[in-house]
């Protein structure tokens, strides 16, 4: 009996509450604009400040237009050449995969 009493409450108590929600004001203040505006100003000044800051970084980078610069190369394309007892490299296998000496390919 008493569980059914307790669950009795507590339906009460969420029906009253939902009541209540439906009774709130869905009026919008102008402090709630305000709020908005000052936001999107922030936003704004952030991306702002991170464009100039790319801008800065990427001078900083090293180009790929140098002569000493190698080019990237795939999976399964040849990455280097034998010139008699040496090898020279064509392009750069990248972190997943390697050049191997005797195929000169990227495996």
């Amino acid at each position: 009996m008493e569980s059914s009493s307790v669950l009795l409450g507590l339906l009460f108590i969420n029906v009253l509450s939902v009541i209540c929600q439906g009774q709130m004001s869905q009026e919008v203040s102008a402090e709630d604009f305000g709020v908005q505006n000052s936001a999107a100003a922030t936003e704004k000044e952030l991306v702002d400040a991170m464009e100039a800051l790319l801008v800065k970084m990427q001078s900083r980078l090293p180009s790929t237009d140098k002569r000493g610069m190698i080019p990237p190369c795939g999976v399964g394309d040849r990455c280097a050449l034998r010139h008699g007892p040496r090898i020279g490299k064509l392009c750069d296998c990248g972190r997943v995969s390697i050049c191997n000496s005797f195929l000169l390919k990227c495996l």
